[in-house]
């Protein structure tokens, strides 16, 4: 499957969701006192088509050269996405507990009504927690056949920055600085440090080349790469300094190795990644110590069962916006932190940046 292909499937899949999200909500909006006259439909209407639009027209007219206007346009269309996937929850619920309006009539309105407060409420604090600096996370691993030059040998892991059009060079700086404070011996990048703007992120080359360490600064594509373009990607990772592991494995000191694949999805070609994971531990010394990066959280028994010591992954951003969780779920069981998978340690992370609202509920960044 070609990368514009994955593109085209990805964008098709989140505008109709996106879609269906404003149908319902305009639906339980309508009978409401607020809008339930002509001219209150239609400002419903014309306001839920504003914001329909608002994000993908804000990425667009970013990427056409417009940056300003369209960085803008595309903020405010993130905001409104998170409050949306708020309020689709909380009218949710509503619609449960009186089986979409057959039972409890006369409580309907109001209760529709707290619902929408109780989202906007929690759009105010998501919206905080999205602009709180991310958490550093100490973990100690124990990592079978870790020689003993290497025993509390300190890793930064990064992952999802999403650098672009609304996370920028200060973020980025304040995450190196973090970093540093760290004084890591080895960086791990898991993916999504660029978001859908690579030619943004090629102007931050010179702030990214801050970013290092000791061992050296080793980093795996993630699904918005392949959506910026991979290639140049790849690129701008290697202009900065980084080691881009693309199926592949480097021994940072005698008896350690670092492997890592770039996003396959589940789904796609080479099986899931079976194939590239293969590749990448292929050159690994038998009864080495390694660590193995991959961007999404999956094929976690078959790493393991290779002999792989550490696993470090990204891309579920802990699900970002509280309930979202019990979606992510489905795809992912492990959303973030630390899990033993046989004698094979993983550790996901939420991420650093975020994508789409500029938002966090009970999902802080890490």
């Amino acid at each position: 499957m070609t990368q514009r292909m994955q593109f085209l499937i990805f964008l098709s899949t989140f505008l109709g969701i996106w879609l269906l999200f404003h149908v319902y909500v305009g639906w339980r909006l309508w009978s409401l006192p607020l809008f339930d006259s002509t001219k209150g439909h239609r400002t419903l209407v014309i306001a839920l088509a504003v914001a329909y639009a608002a994000y993908p027209l804000g990425r667009y007219l970013y990427g056409i050269g417009w940056t300003q206007g369209g960085k803008v346009i595309e903020y405010g269309g993130a905001v409104w996405m998170g409050i949306l996937v708020l309020l689709v929850s909380a009218l949710g619920v509503v619609d449960l507990v009186t089986l979409f309006g057959l039972v409890l009539k006369p409580w309907i309105v109001t209760a529709r009504t707290a619902a929408i407060a109780v989202a906007l409420f929690l759009s105010v604090v998501a919206w905080i927690g999205g602009q709180v600096k991310p958490r550093s996370v100490a973990i100690e691993v124990d990592v079978p056949n870790l020689p003993p030059a290497a025993d509390g040998l300190v890793i930064a892991h990064l992952s999802d920055v999403h650098l672009g059009a609304l996370i920028g060079t200060r973020r980025l700086r304040s995450l190196i600085e973090q970093v540093d404070a760290m004084e890591p011996d080895l960086v791990a990048l898991t993916g999504d440090l660029v978001d859908g703007h690579a030619s943004t992120v090629q102007a931050m080359v010179p702030e990214l080349e801050r970013l290092t360490a000791p061992l050296g600064v080793y980093s795996v594509l993630g699904n918005h790469e392949f959506y910026a373009g991979a290639d140049r990607c790849r690129k701008l990772m290697r202009e900065a300094g980084f080691t881009v592991l693309d199926g592949s494995a480097v021994e940072v000191m005698p008896g350690l190795w670092i492997a890592g694949v770039p996003d396959n999805g589940r789904r796609r070609v080479d099986g899931g990644n079976n194939g590239a994971i293969e590749k990448a531990l292929g050159a690994v010394d038998e009864g080495a110590a390694v660590v193995f990066l991959q961007h999404a959280p999956f094929n976690e028994q078959v790493i393991a069962e290779a002999g792989v010591g550490l696993m470090l992954d990204g891309h579920t951003h802990g699900a970002q916006i509280w309930p979202a969780h019990y979606l992510v779920r489905r795809e992912y069981d492990h959303l973030s932190g630390v899990r033993k998978v046989g004698a094979m340690t993983q550790v996901v992370s939420r991420g650093a940046g975020h994508w789409g609202p500029p938002m966090r509920l009970f999902a802080p960044s890490d």
